[in-house]
């Protein structure tokens, strides 16, 4: 699920045709906008829009694995496929800050997969030297765009990268890693903390983050119950209220 940056829309990835479905939003959900004319190809993992709120992207389980289009209170005409497809199903979607980049997480070797966006696709970044060693689950970028940080399926279940028009060289891992699968990833607002939703107790852990992970933060003196699939920090203004919760 996102939010439009100005709030006035809210989109839906889901299970079945059309896989994603947008309503405009003003305190309640407004009539269903209509669907794309292009669908996504497949089960809707994740929604994202962009920064400047003219476009929207889902991640989706089956070939071309991401699918974009322009947004104008509505679905434009699909965007051109990128012309290096990521592997495999699409997970997790995240835009840059900026809106210069494009990133996403998905189930196969690289993991995570990015592309400069301007108005569509360009030609796909360079992989990280150090990859994510498992499946890709969830993807952010820090608020600044400096950094972006991979949930995913195998120890040490976080791997984040230096960001700067391409992957850097891979941070030290936490000196204290999330104890399973890695499922969600969130920078908070100011870029001063990161958290991983997760498999096995606590299901969430949360780091300071200041170029790297800082020592864990205490865990929270009432854990959620189970399994963590998606974290969000409350946004430092409404205005920015756009990241997105993962739903699967």
């Amino acid at each position: 699920m996102s939010f439009s940056p100005n709030g006035n829309d809210i989109a839906v990835a889901h299970s079945t045709s059309p896989c994603i479905t947008a309503y405009p939003w003003s305190s309640g959900f407004g009539a269903k906008y209509t669907n794309p004319g292009t669908l996504p190809a497949s089960i809707g993992y994740d929604v994202s829009f962009s920064p400047s709120g003219n476009d929207i992207a889902v991640a989706h389980s089956t070939s071309p694995f991401i699918t974009a289009y322009p947004w104008s209170a509505g679905f434009g005409t699909k965007y051109t496929n990128p012309g290096t497809l990521p592997p495999n199903s699409g997970n997790s979607v995240s835009f840059s800050p900026s809106g210069n980049d494009i990133a996403v997480a998905h189930s196969t070797s690289p993991f995570i997969t990015a592309y400069p966006w301007s108005a569509g696709f360009g030609a796909k970044y360079t992989d990280p030297g150090t990859l994510p060693t498992g499946t890709g689950i969830g993807v952010s970028f820090s608020p600044s765009g400096n950094d972006i940080g991979v949930a995913h399926s195998t120890s040490p279940f976080i791997t984040a990268y230096p960001w700067s028009s391409g992957f850097g060289a891979k941070y030290t891992n936490p000196g204290t890693l999330p104890t399973g699968i890695g499922r969600g990833v969130s920078f908070s607002p100011n870029g001063n903390d990161i958290a991983v939703a997760h498999d096995s107790s606590p299901f969430v852990t949360a780091y300071p983050w200041s170029a790297g992970f800082g020592t864990k933060y205490t865990n929270p003196g009432t854990l959620p119950t189970s399994t963590g699939r998606g974290v969000s920090f409350r946004p430092l203004h409404p205005a920015i209220a756009h990241r997105r919760c993962m739903l699967y």
